[in-house]
């Protein structure tokens, strides 16, 4: 029976942090690219959980609990703003809003 290593556990919450990205890039619908960002959250908290433990060091765990708390008024906020964007134009498409970011 083989054991886990460091090594799975960082390819783990890499491959989480790559699909969160890819999907924050290539998608075009707000609550997808929300879901994205936790997605990369989730594997940066992984790595961090991992390394602390293969350090024997607590550290890792207690800025684990500093991103879940980001990380929840990251969807808080992501909600409203989801909910006011769809009132306006009842639309979620990303491309509809990019005016905004020009003067």
């Amino acid at each position: 029976m083989t054991s886990l290593t460091l090594s799975h556990f960082l390819f783990t919450s890499a491959v989480l942090f790559v699909i969160g990205v890819i999907g924050f890039v290539t998608r075009r619908n707000m609550i997808v690219m929300f879901l994205c960002t936790e997605l990369m959250f989730q594997g940066a908290a992984i790595a961090m959980v991992s390394v602390g433990r293969y350090h024997l060091d607590v550290s890792g765990q207690v800025f684990v609990i500093f991103i879940l708390t980001i990380a929840a008024a990251e969807a808080a906020l992501a909600l409203a703003l989801v909910v006011l964007l769809f009132r306006r134009r009842e639309t979620l498409n990303a491309e509809a809003w990019s005016e905004l970011g020009e003067p």
